[in-house]
């Protein structure tokens, strides 16, 4: 593993899989209620300039079962909401905190925290990439499937921080990845060129979510709008009109096949109401599986050198 976990296009295929087996052994240790303080004593900042309720609760209950202990630091009231750079920010926090976690909007500021400081950074959402969210949806998918190589996942929505990091992550752990949106909100062009760079040449990128789920095994979906695209809403509905996990669209997919959502959910626009049902126990299984891969990370990053 590096220092932080900035970003999945960081990661080697080795580090991935690193990750997703502490988090099965974590999470084995946590249902058999098998003592993991590993990070006892250790405390962990969270800042947070984007609002949040899964990534939030996971990381503070996260932190409480691995022994340690969790501070929550809004933008709006530490001293980065009032200007202070964030150089000065890491730099205090490298002298109180064994680790950082921050979710914000540029990516840039994240690199910025892990440039500053000599502990570890965690990024929890940027606009850019939300390797946390991935991470355990490769967690949930392998849960379920045994194997992620040779699989076919299939992302319909918003090229936004969530296409961008499946793209990654699927990839560099050998699954095929096709991806449809509209024109206009493809993913980052750095994450393109990175999926056209990919030898296997396993990446698509459609027009129709039709073309895109034919043979999937796992249908990814994301809100039209995203926090802070508000004010975008009556555009991007217009826009992103038939981009909608269905029946329909699933009886394109393999036998079997997986939904997944980061969530929250908005049915009967990113996907129906039934189809979403039909998926809940993947999809909440998703959900839980943010606290174990992010104990992963954390014991990764965090833990004593020698341990």
């Amino acid at each position: 593993m590096t220092k932080d976990l900035l970003k999945l296009l960081d990661l080697s295929k080795e580090d991935i899989v690193q990750i997703l087996n502490t988090a099965d052994q974590l999470k084995y240790d946590q249902k058999h209620r098998i003592p993991h303080d590993y990070l006892r004593g250790k405390t962990l900042a969270m800042i947070f300039e984007k609002n949040s309720t899964r990534t939030r609760v996971s990381f503070e209950t996260g932190m409480f079962q691995l022994g340690g202990h969790a501070l929550f630091l809004s933008g709006k009231e530490s001293q980065i909401g009032r200007g202070e750079p964030v150089e000065d920010t890491a730099r205090v926090l490298d002298r109180y905190c064994d680790g950082i976690m921050i979710r914000t909007f540029g990516q840039e500021e994240v690199e910025n925290l892990a440039r500053n400081t000599k502990i570890p950074v965690i990024n929890g959402l940027t606009d850019f990439c939300h390797p946390c969210q991935v991470l355990a949806d490769l967690l949930t998918i392998r849960e379920y499937k045994a194997v992620l190589e040779g699989l076919k996942l299939c992302y319909i929505g918003d090229g936004n921080n969530m296409a961008n990091s499946l793209i990654v992550g699927g990839l560099k752990m050998g699954m095929e990845v096709s991806i449809a949106c509209p024109e206009g909100y493809d993913p980052d062009p750095k994450v393109l060129d990175f999926a056209k760079s990919d030898p296997s040449h396993k990446f698509s990128l459609f027009r129709t979510p039709k073309e895109a789920a034919v043979g999937a095994d796992v249908v990814i979906t994301d809100v039209w709008a995203s926090m802070g695209q508000e004010e975008e809403r009556a555009v991007r509905a217009k826009a992103f009109a038939g981009y909608q996990i269905n029946d329909e669209l699933m009886a394109l997919t393999n036998e079997g096949c997986m939904v997944q959502h980061c969530l929250p959910a908005h049915r009967g626009e990113e996907i129906t109401a039934e189809v979403f049902e039909a998926h809940a126990q993947e999809i909440f299984d998703e959900a839980e599986n943010r606290l174990h891969a992010q104990k992963a990370v954390m014991y990764l990053l965090m833990k004593d050198k020698e341990d």
